[in-house]
């Protein structure tokens, strides 16, 4: 799967599953220990206000601390239908995955970059739908496109913090569990 094609999959079903939180679902707890379902769309809605400016060359001094705290207010599924179509459209715009970007550790390749953004779709999606006691809808292709690219990575991951320790799932799991596993989530 290419990676411009795994970026709109996990997005489509990232956008989905937002426009599925019910009012009282807000509050629901994640697989993720330290958000309830509202602080997971905050913490992604936060990231694609980024991307933009990013993939732009701007730099995090530029950008600076105005995407810090609750970026989402008492509008969370408005702030992300106007954030996403933003980091949407920049990230299709041509030429966007060209050169590198500017993130906390550095100078990465935008390719990169959009790698990262699609594994926090992808997986947080399934947070995501975890929290609103709903089925992800992770399709076999994304899932292995994802867990291809991040399994080189993940043992680093794991070290800095990032993610929990991987999970053991069965030789025979389908592609959406192996990947959750891998980030330390049971499926």
């Amino acid at each position: 799967m290419e990676l411009i094609d795994a970026f709109e999959s996990a997005y489509r079903e990232w956008d989905r599953l937002v426009h599925e939180v019910d009012e009282r679902q807000w509050d629901e707890p994640t697989p993720c220990s330290d958000w309830n379902v509202k602080d997971l769309v905050n913490h992604l809605v936060g990231e694609h206000l980024w991307a933009p400016h990013l993939l732009r060359g701007e730099t995090l001094a530029e950008v600076g601390d105005r995407f810090d705290g609750d970026v989402v207010g008492d509008a969370p599924v408005a702030m992300w239908e106007q954030t996403g179509s933003a980091s949407h459209s920049a990230f299709h715009r041509k030429g966007a995955l060209r050169g590198d970007v500017h993130v906390t550790g550095g100078k990465t390749p935008a390719t990169e970059y959009a790698w990262q953004m699609t594994t926090d779709l992808t997986v947080h999606g399934w947070d995501l739908a975890q929290g609103l006691g709903v089925r992800s809808r992770m399709p076999d292709e994304l899932a292995d496109a994802v867990y291809d690219h991040i399994a080189p990575q993940a043992g680093s991951w794991h070290e800095a913090g990032i993610f929990e320790p991987p999970v053991p799932v069965p030789d025979d799991a389908v592609p959406q569990d192996r990947l959750v596993a891998l980030l330390g989530r049971r499926p």
